[in-house]
């Protein structure tokens, strides 16, 4: 199968270093992961040699992971998601929330001062907080307890959230300016507009790593409480 062919959250959980090159290009990997490469890189709008030219020289050097999230069990990438997203989210939303309403209130006068950004990371930060406890306190207990049948319904309300996520990282980008700050922007405003982009980066990366691998995971392989017996 041609690389252009395979879906891109396929070659996001298998390719190593590939949502880096993703991201960058602005392809969707997360929630867009069952688009194949060519679907998704026309949606982009960005250049097919450029995109697999960088893929295929990263497929050229790869060297065995320490940790490949897709041959993980699930106790341990949800312990990841946790640790390295959820509790991060929370962390990042509360600094850029400060940062915003600062940049709003000392820059009002300003033609690109990013009005409404404060709010908007404030009702944001609402719904990604019920989100992540969703998961936390439902979901994932369902998973490592192998309910996979249970875990199915709640499953596809946090894909439909995903999608919404999404919608709200586009809203981001918008008020932010795409995360570029003007001339002569002072330490703070360049300091929230890195931090936007650092936290655009890592929820693209949580997203993907539910989407792709862990729900992925809970849907293609059925557990023991959903087989007929005959095949155990």
């Amino acid at each position: 199968m041609s690389m252009l062919s395979q879906p891109v959250g396929k070659l996001a959980r298998e390719l190593p270093g590939a949502t880096q090159i993703f991201h960058l290009h602005g392809i969707d990997f997360c929630c867009g992961g069952k688009r194949n490469l060519e679907e998704a890189i026309d949606r982009a709008g960005v250049s097919t040699s450029a995109v697999l030219e960088a893929l295929h020289a990263l497929s050229e050097r790869q060297q065995s992971e320490p940790c490949r999230w897709e041959e993980q069990p699930d106790a341990e990438l949800i312990e990841h998601i946790l640790r390295r997203y959820h509790q991060v989210h929370r962390e990042q939303l509360i600094e850029l929330i400060r940062m915003a309403e600062r940049v709003e209130q000392v820059h009002a006068d300003h033609p690109e001062c990013p009005r409404g950004l404060g709010k908007y990371l404030r009702g944001l930060k609402a719904e990604l907080e019920l989100h992540m406890q969703k998961e936390e306190n439902v979901l994932f207990p369902l998973i490592l307890k192998s309910q996979t049948t249970m875990a199915r319904g709640p499953i596809a309300v946090m894909q439909k959230e995903h999608d919404e996520h999404a919608l709200a990282i586009s809203g981001l980008l918008h008020l932010s300016h795409d995360t570029q700050p003007p001339k002569g922007a002072c330490n703070t405003w360049r300091a929230l507009y890195t931090g936007i982009a650092s936290f655009i980066s890592d929820l693209k990366q949580h997203i993907h790593l539910e989407n792709n691998v862990l729900f992925e995971r809970q849907q293609a392989s059925p557990k023991k409480e959903d087989c007929c017996g005959h095949c155990c």
